[in-house]
């Protein structure tokens, strides 16, 4: 993942209310939400909501369908992942940090030499 898209991702969820639509959209899973109902669920005006949901396009962290006269909206966890990845990249590399955000299974085991250095 390219540092620009990491940067434009991390910028679109922070603000309060397009956080709040990328969770409800990841709550509604692939099937996705339509506009009008996400504002209705947000209790948010539809010109505000429209503003918000371009920006996450945008960072590419929604993705947008037709659905006869209704815009869906979903959550494309494919790149929250990649975001998620690019994160945590190089966490399992340091023993320090890996006992906190890797899988059990994933943890480095310590070879002879660096338990000798503690």
């Amino acid at each position: 993942m390219e540092t620009k898209t990491v940067i434009a991702a991390l910028a679109a969820l922070a603000q309060e209310n397009r956080l709040a639509v990328y969770r409800l959209l990841v709550e509604r899973g692939p099937a996705g939400e339509a506009a009008g109902a996400i504002a209705q669920a947000l209790g948010m005006p539809a010109s505000s909501l429209s503003f918000h949901l371009a920006q996450l396009r945008h960072a590419g962290l929604v993705l947008q369908r037709r659905q006869g006269r209704s815009l869906i909206y979903a959550a494309d966890i494919a790149a929250m992942n990649a975001l998620v990845g690019y994160l945590t990249a190089n966490c399992c590399g340091n023993p320090a940090a890996a006992v906190v955000c890797c899988p059990p299974d994933a943890v480095p085991v310590p070879t002879r030499r660096s338990r000798a250095r503690t």
